[in-house]
């Protein structure tokens, strides 16, 4: 009797339509239209973004927590971090001050806070945490965690001696930092920051150059910003006796990446990689015989510390053909392909609209999962 096929399912989140597992479940159920007995190991990913807390709580056995918190622009938003087990926590940056939750205007780009990032760091040290992994991924801010580290104590003061405005536009009155009242319990606290910017705080590299656009911030305005980032970079230093400005990573989340590490003790892991070791992808891969992998949008920027990515080029430490399934897909994929992956296929059978791909995804991911089987199928050796 042939041996089982034996096939790792780790598919990223489809935004606004599917979870990891969600997806991964779908494909499953496409495999096993074309082999029933097929052993499929289904493996919940993220890179940090969106889907990370879902993603490591469906993994992990772990159980997701709410809490309202301080939105971007100030309003209360429902964000939800996961325990992982007793002292373990996850949290994503984006679900309580994300681009998601405005319009990206340049006064949204100024008025933007970390506020509610500190109030999960908080409710996560309040749950027990002593390990708290941080995905940096969607940020509509560029405060340099200035928000994130008032909510935990620090004190953040004009020359006058009052309270800077919250956002990015708070930096140019800022003045003096005082760190007196910072929550004592950060210090036994383990911050893992989970992001593949390697960015400095400023600069022309920096987090507002850089990612200021995306989140409403104009031409005029980015240089003055930058500035007053690098104004906070040499505060940073007096306070807390950190140099962080120039720290790969600082850059990361308009600046959050400096405010986590000149406030806490954080460190900055690469995060897919770190995700991957979590999940113990490697595992499921030594007993594999075809990976498959996807994501909503490939394109350049799946390079760029994408989940398929790091899915791909560690299939290749085990000599795995891998395939990806993605929502859409640009045509010179030359880049993608030199990754590790073999092929990728759009899952849409015909054209459809976003709201349509959404609504349809579950069936599209069923039938892609059927149709790259069946492709890997053809290219075996009979007799093998």
């Amino acid at each position: 009797m042939a041996q089982a096929l034996h096939i790792v399912v780790a598919i990223d989140s489809f935004k606004g339509s599917a979870t990891s597992m969600q997806a991964a479940t779908w494909v499953a159920d496409g495999i096993h239209r074309v082999d029933a007995q097929a052993q499929i190991t289904k493996v919940p990913i993220a890179d940090g973004g969106e889907g990370t807390v879902e993603a490591l709580t469906s993994a992990l056995g772990g159980k997701k927590v709410s809490q309202m918190v301080t939105g971007p622009l100030g309003d209360q938003v429902q964000a939800t971090f996961g325990l992982l087990d007793d002292t373990t926590a996850v949290i994503e940056m984006a679900q309580a001050s994300g681009l998601n939750l405005t319009d990206a205007l340049p006064d949204d780009a100024l008025r933007a806070s970390t506020y509610g990032v500190g109030e999960l760091i908080k409710g996560a040290m309040d749950a027990g945490a002593k390990t708290i992994y941080l995905g940096l991924g969607g940020s509509a801010t560029t405060d340099g965690g200035v928000g994130m580290a008032k909510a935990l104590g620090a004190r953040f003061y004009t020359e006058r001696g009052t309270p800077i405005a919250c956002g990015a536009q708070g930096l140019a009155q800022l003045n003096c930092i005082d760190v007196s009242q910072l929550d004592a319990r950060l210090a036994q606290v383990s911050i893992k920051i989970l992001s593949d910017v390697t960015n400095p705080l400023c600069g022309p590299e920096g987090a507002a150059a850089i990612y200021g656009p995306q989140k409403g911030l104009t031409r005029e305005q980015i240089p003055i910003v930058d500035g007053w980032l690098k104004h906070l970079g040499d505060l940073l230093e007096q306070a807390t006796g950190r140099a962080v400005a120039g720290q790969p990573g600082a850059g990361a989340a308009g600046g959050l990446g400096a405010g986590l590490l000149a406030f806490t003790y954080a460190k900055v892991y690469r995060g897919i990689e770190e995700i991957l070791r979590m999940v113990h992808l490697d595992e499921a891969l030594a007993q594999a015989d075809l990976v498959i992998t996807g994501e909503g949008r490939m394109d350049a920027q799946s390079l760029n510390g994408k989940a398929p990515i790091g899915i791909a080029k560690a299939a290749k430490q085990y000599g795995l053909p891998v395939v990806a399934l993605v929502g859409a897909r640009s045509d010179d994929l030359g880049p993608v392909y030199q990754a590790g992956i073999d092929a990728v296929w759009a899952i849409m059978n015909h054209p459809q609209t976003l709201a349509e791909a959404i609504q349809t995804v579950q069936t599209n991911l069923t039938t892609a999962g059927e149709t790259a089987v069946r492709a890997f199928l053809m290219t075996q050796t009979k007799g093998d």
